[in-house]
């Protein structure tokens, strides 16, 4: 409990309600009930170690007033961890040669059209001389590192834990396995290391690949790689509302932003984007 600071106006009206009462008007501090350590919210959750409870200790914590040793030891070692997962990325990326980076929903399941669909585009992407990217992971990202292994290409998975369906599937070669805590790095690697990428049906994390890669582009970044959309009923209902509403009705994209990204529906038009773009720089993959 701390003491009210009076004014002079509040002395006033003391004097004329505590009259000769010998009282010290008192006030609570706002902070008396809040947790000031992480033992804290362990104590107030009974260390229970729920998804609810987590939730809600990562809430709690944005509260918990720390001190500058308690900052300054956290920040520091979760600087390092970074710095080590940039460095491993960049170790085992940087000679895997032309890549696609293939993005796609960790959920789809092997006998899902868009399945067979990714694990035929990675094959013939091996077939004209690039290796895949994936995030790793099962479904689409299975299916883009399985295509790739059938015909012996280079096959990279990036892969991060995920508290529900992310693990690393089997057909990555094992010295291209990466496993990251972090997903900015991770999208580091997806875009530093392709040089095109292509999208398949996913959830939130498909699209903020997508995107990252988009404004990359957009914001010349990096360069204007090619973006290769499958699955056109999936994704236009997406590009219409951006033509129609980020671009006609609030100009907050460009008219020429529009063409960043090209929608197709089977495997052979999604690797010939990639190849007829390169062949108008008379490049093609060296390995």
């Amino acid at each position: 409990m701390t003491k009210l600071k009076k004014t002079s106006r509040t002395k006033v009206a003391d004097e004329v309600l505590n009259a000769g009462s010998g009282q010290t008007i008192m006030q609570p501090n706002v902070n008396d009930n809040k947790v000031k350590t992480i033992s804290d919210i362990r104590e107030q959750t009974h260390g229970e170690r729920t998804v609810q409870v987590d939730d809600e200790q990562r809430i709690r914590r944005a509260f918990v007033d720390k001190d500058w040793n308690e900052i300054k030891i956290a920040d520091s070692w979760q600087i390092f961890k970074v710095m080590a997962e940039f460095v491993e990325g960049f170790e085992k990326m940087s000679k895997i040669g032309p890549c696609v980076s293939i993005f796609g929903s960790a959920r789809t399941k092997a006998d899902n059209p868009y399945y067979k669909m990714a694990e035929e585009i990675a094959a013939k992407l091996v077939r004209h001389g690039y290796g895949v990217i994936t995030g790793g992971g099962p479904g689409i990202m299975e299916a883009g590192n399985k295509g790739a292994h059938s015909e012996g290409g280079r096959s990279v998975g990036l892969n991060i834990e995920l508290p529900f369906e992310q693990f690393n599937n089997i057909y990555i070669d094992p010295d291209k396995i990466i496993n990251f805590d972090y997903f900015f790095v991770r999208k580091v690697m997806f875009v530093k290391y392709a040089q095109g990428f292509i999208g398949m049906p996913g959830g939130f994390g498909t699209l903020d690949e997508l995107f990252e890669a988009i404004t990359l582009i957009q914001t010349k970044k990096i360069g204007r790689f090619p973006i290769v959309l499958v699955g056109t009923k999936y994704w236009q209902g997406m590009f219409d509302w951006i033509q129609q509403v980020m671009l006609e009705d609030e100009h907050n994209i460009s008219p020429e932003d529009m063409n960043l990204v090209q929608l197709v529906d089977d495997a052979e038009s999604a690797v010939k984007i990639i190849d007829d773009f390169y062949s108008k720089y008379l490049l093609s993959p060296n390995f």
